[in-house]
């Protein structure tokens, strides 16, 4: 009775056929139970993903040749990526990406991206770097960076550029090619000049003294240069005609495009402003009302004094010298042709004569630049040509 009550003793066979069993459910009812959570935990982990996505709401760039970062941030100031990206995957992210605020630094191929971006249908915003230095925490590297220009694009007070069209970059590049070749005309004249002084050979300044050594070089008769020396001076000489002849096939586009613009037109009746200049005016700035005033214009050029006031006590020191260097550099040169004809026919310009009785030349130089800064922000914004006054006072 007592055997009868323990319960019977599996045999071997049936010992392997349950852990066969066992092992069985372990293997197929397990992995398909660990398949279906891991179908479950990606199909969730992606619907997050893309509610992430939907959360952004403004995302700041630094902007690279090949890897840029990105700094997103959603309703709540929440970090919800900071991520590199490359050259390729820039547009495609951005594409899957519900309409936001994207703000980037104006550098470098910032106008193209802030076009294509656009397209996308995002609002983007592009900053002087300066302002967004302001936002830099601590340290420098690109994730720093892209949280600045995220952080910096939210502010009201925070300036932005205007993004330039295709054909205004395509103008102004004229401009920007044409600078260059100067600066390497030059370069290639200095460098004549100086060679031939180590040979005794000098000539007076200007355009007729170096017509006198372009002679020299071209003489193969003429016993004072070397064979080497005159293969070596040819090149420069050769350099300096290519871009002679670069030069003023640029200057002729210009020319054309000005006969052709009614805003550039009405600039050339400024004094000191020609037709380079004018053309140079009206590629940068195409929209003259983003500026309040025309001191605003002057401003953003650079030449108003630099002040550093305190305690209700004005300073004012030299001019900024900020925005665009080569506006500044044009308005201050044609403002010294306007000087030298002041000092040829005072009568002409009393207000430039009386400033000549008190301030040194170059100040008055850099006065006449501002003034026709402000003329030319009020020409560009009332669509007017500039009318002489007879009777300037100072």
């Amino acid at each position: 009775m007592h055997d009868l009550a323990k319960p019977a003793a599996k045999t071997s066979k049936e010992m392997r056929v349950g852990r066969t069993a066992t092992a069985a459910n372990d293997v197929v009812d397990g992995a398909r139970s660990r398949h279906r959570c891991a179908i479950r935990v990606i199909v969730e982990t992606n619907h997050i993903e893309g509610a992430v996505h939907m959360q952004v709401i403004t995302i700041g760039i630094d902007l690279a040749k090949n890897v840029f970062q990105v700094h997103g941030v959603d309703a709540n100031d929440k970090v919800v990526f900071n991520k590199p990206l490359r050259r390729s995957q820039v547009l495609p992210f951005f594409a899957e990406l519900a309409p936001c605020l994207i703000g980037m630094e104006a550098c470098a191929s910032a106008h193209y991206w802030a076009r294509e971006l656009k397209k996308l249908g995002h609002n983007v915003r592009l900053m002087p770097a300066k302002d967004v230095m302001a936002y830099v925490k601590r340290g420098k590297n690109d994730a720093i960076d892209a949280a600045a220009c995220c952080e910096a694009v939210r502010r009201p007070t925070v300036r932005t550029v205007p993004v330039k069209t295709v054909d205004q970059q395509a103008r102004l590049m004229q401009h920007r090619v044409r600078d260059l070749m100067i600066r390497q005309r030059t370069q290639s004249i200095n460098a004549l000049r100086s060679h031939m002084a180590e040979l005794g050979i000098v000539a007076a300044q200007g355009y007729e003294g170096l017509k006198e050594l372009l002679a020299i070089v071209a003489d193969m008769s003429d016993a004072r240069l070397p064979e080497d020396a005159r293969a070596s001076l040819s090149a420069l000489v050769a350099q300096i005609a290519s871009c002679q002849a670069e030069i003023g096939a640029i200057e002729k586009r210009l020319l054309a495009q000005h006969r052709k613009n009614a805003d550039s037109k009405r600039l050339e009746t400024i004094p000191s402003v020609g037709v380079i200049g004018a053309s140079a005016i009206v590629a940068t700035v195409p929209e003259a009302s983003i500026f309040k005033t025309g001191r605003d214009f002057a401003a953003w050029i650079g030449i108003v004094p630099r002040e550093d006031s305190t305690g209700g006590k004005q300073r004012l020191g030299p001019i900024s010298k900020q925005g665009d260097q080569y506006l500044r550099r044009i308005l201050i040169v044609g403002a010294l042709a306007v000087l030298r004809q002041a000092r040829a026919h005072p009568e002409k310009y009393p207000w430039v004569t009386q400033l000549l009785a008190r301030k040194p030349a170059k100040v008055v130089a850099v006065a006449i630049a501002n003034k026709t800064a402000r003329i030319a922000w009020a020409v560009l914004t009332k669509k007017e040509s500039y009318r002489v006054q007879t009777n300037a006072v100072a």
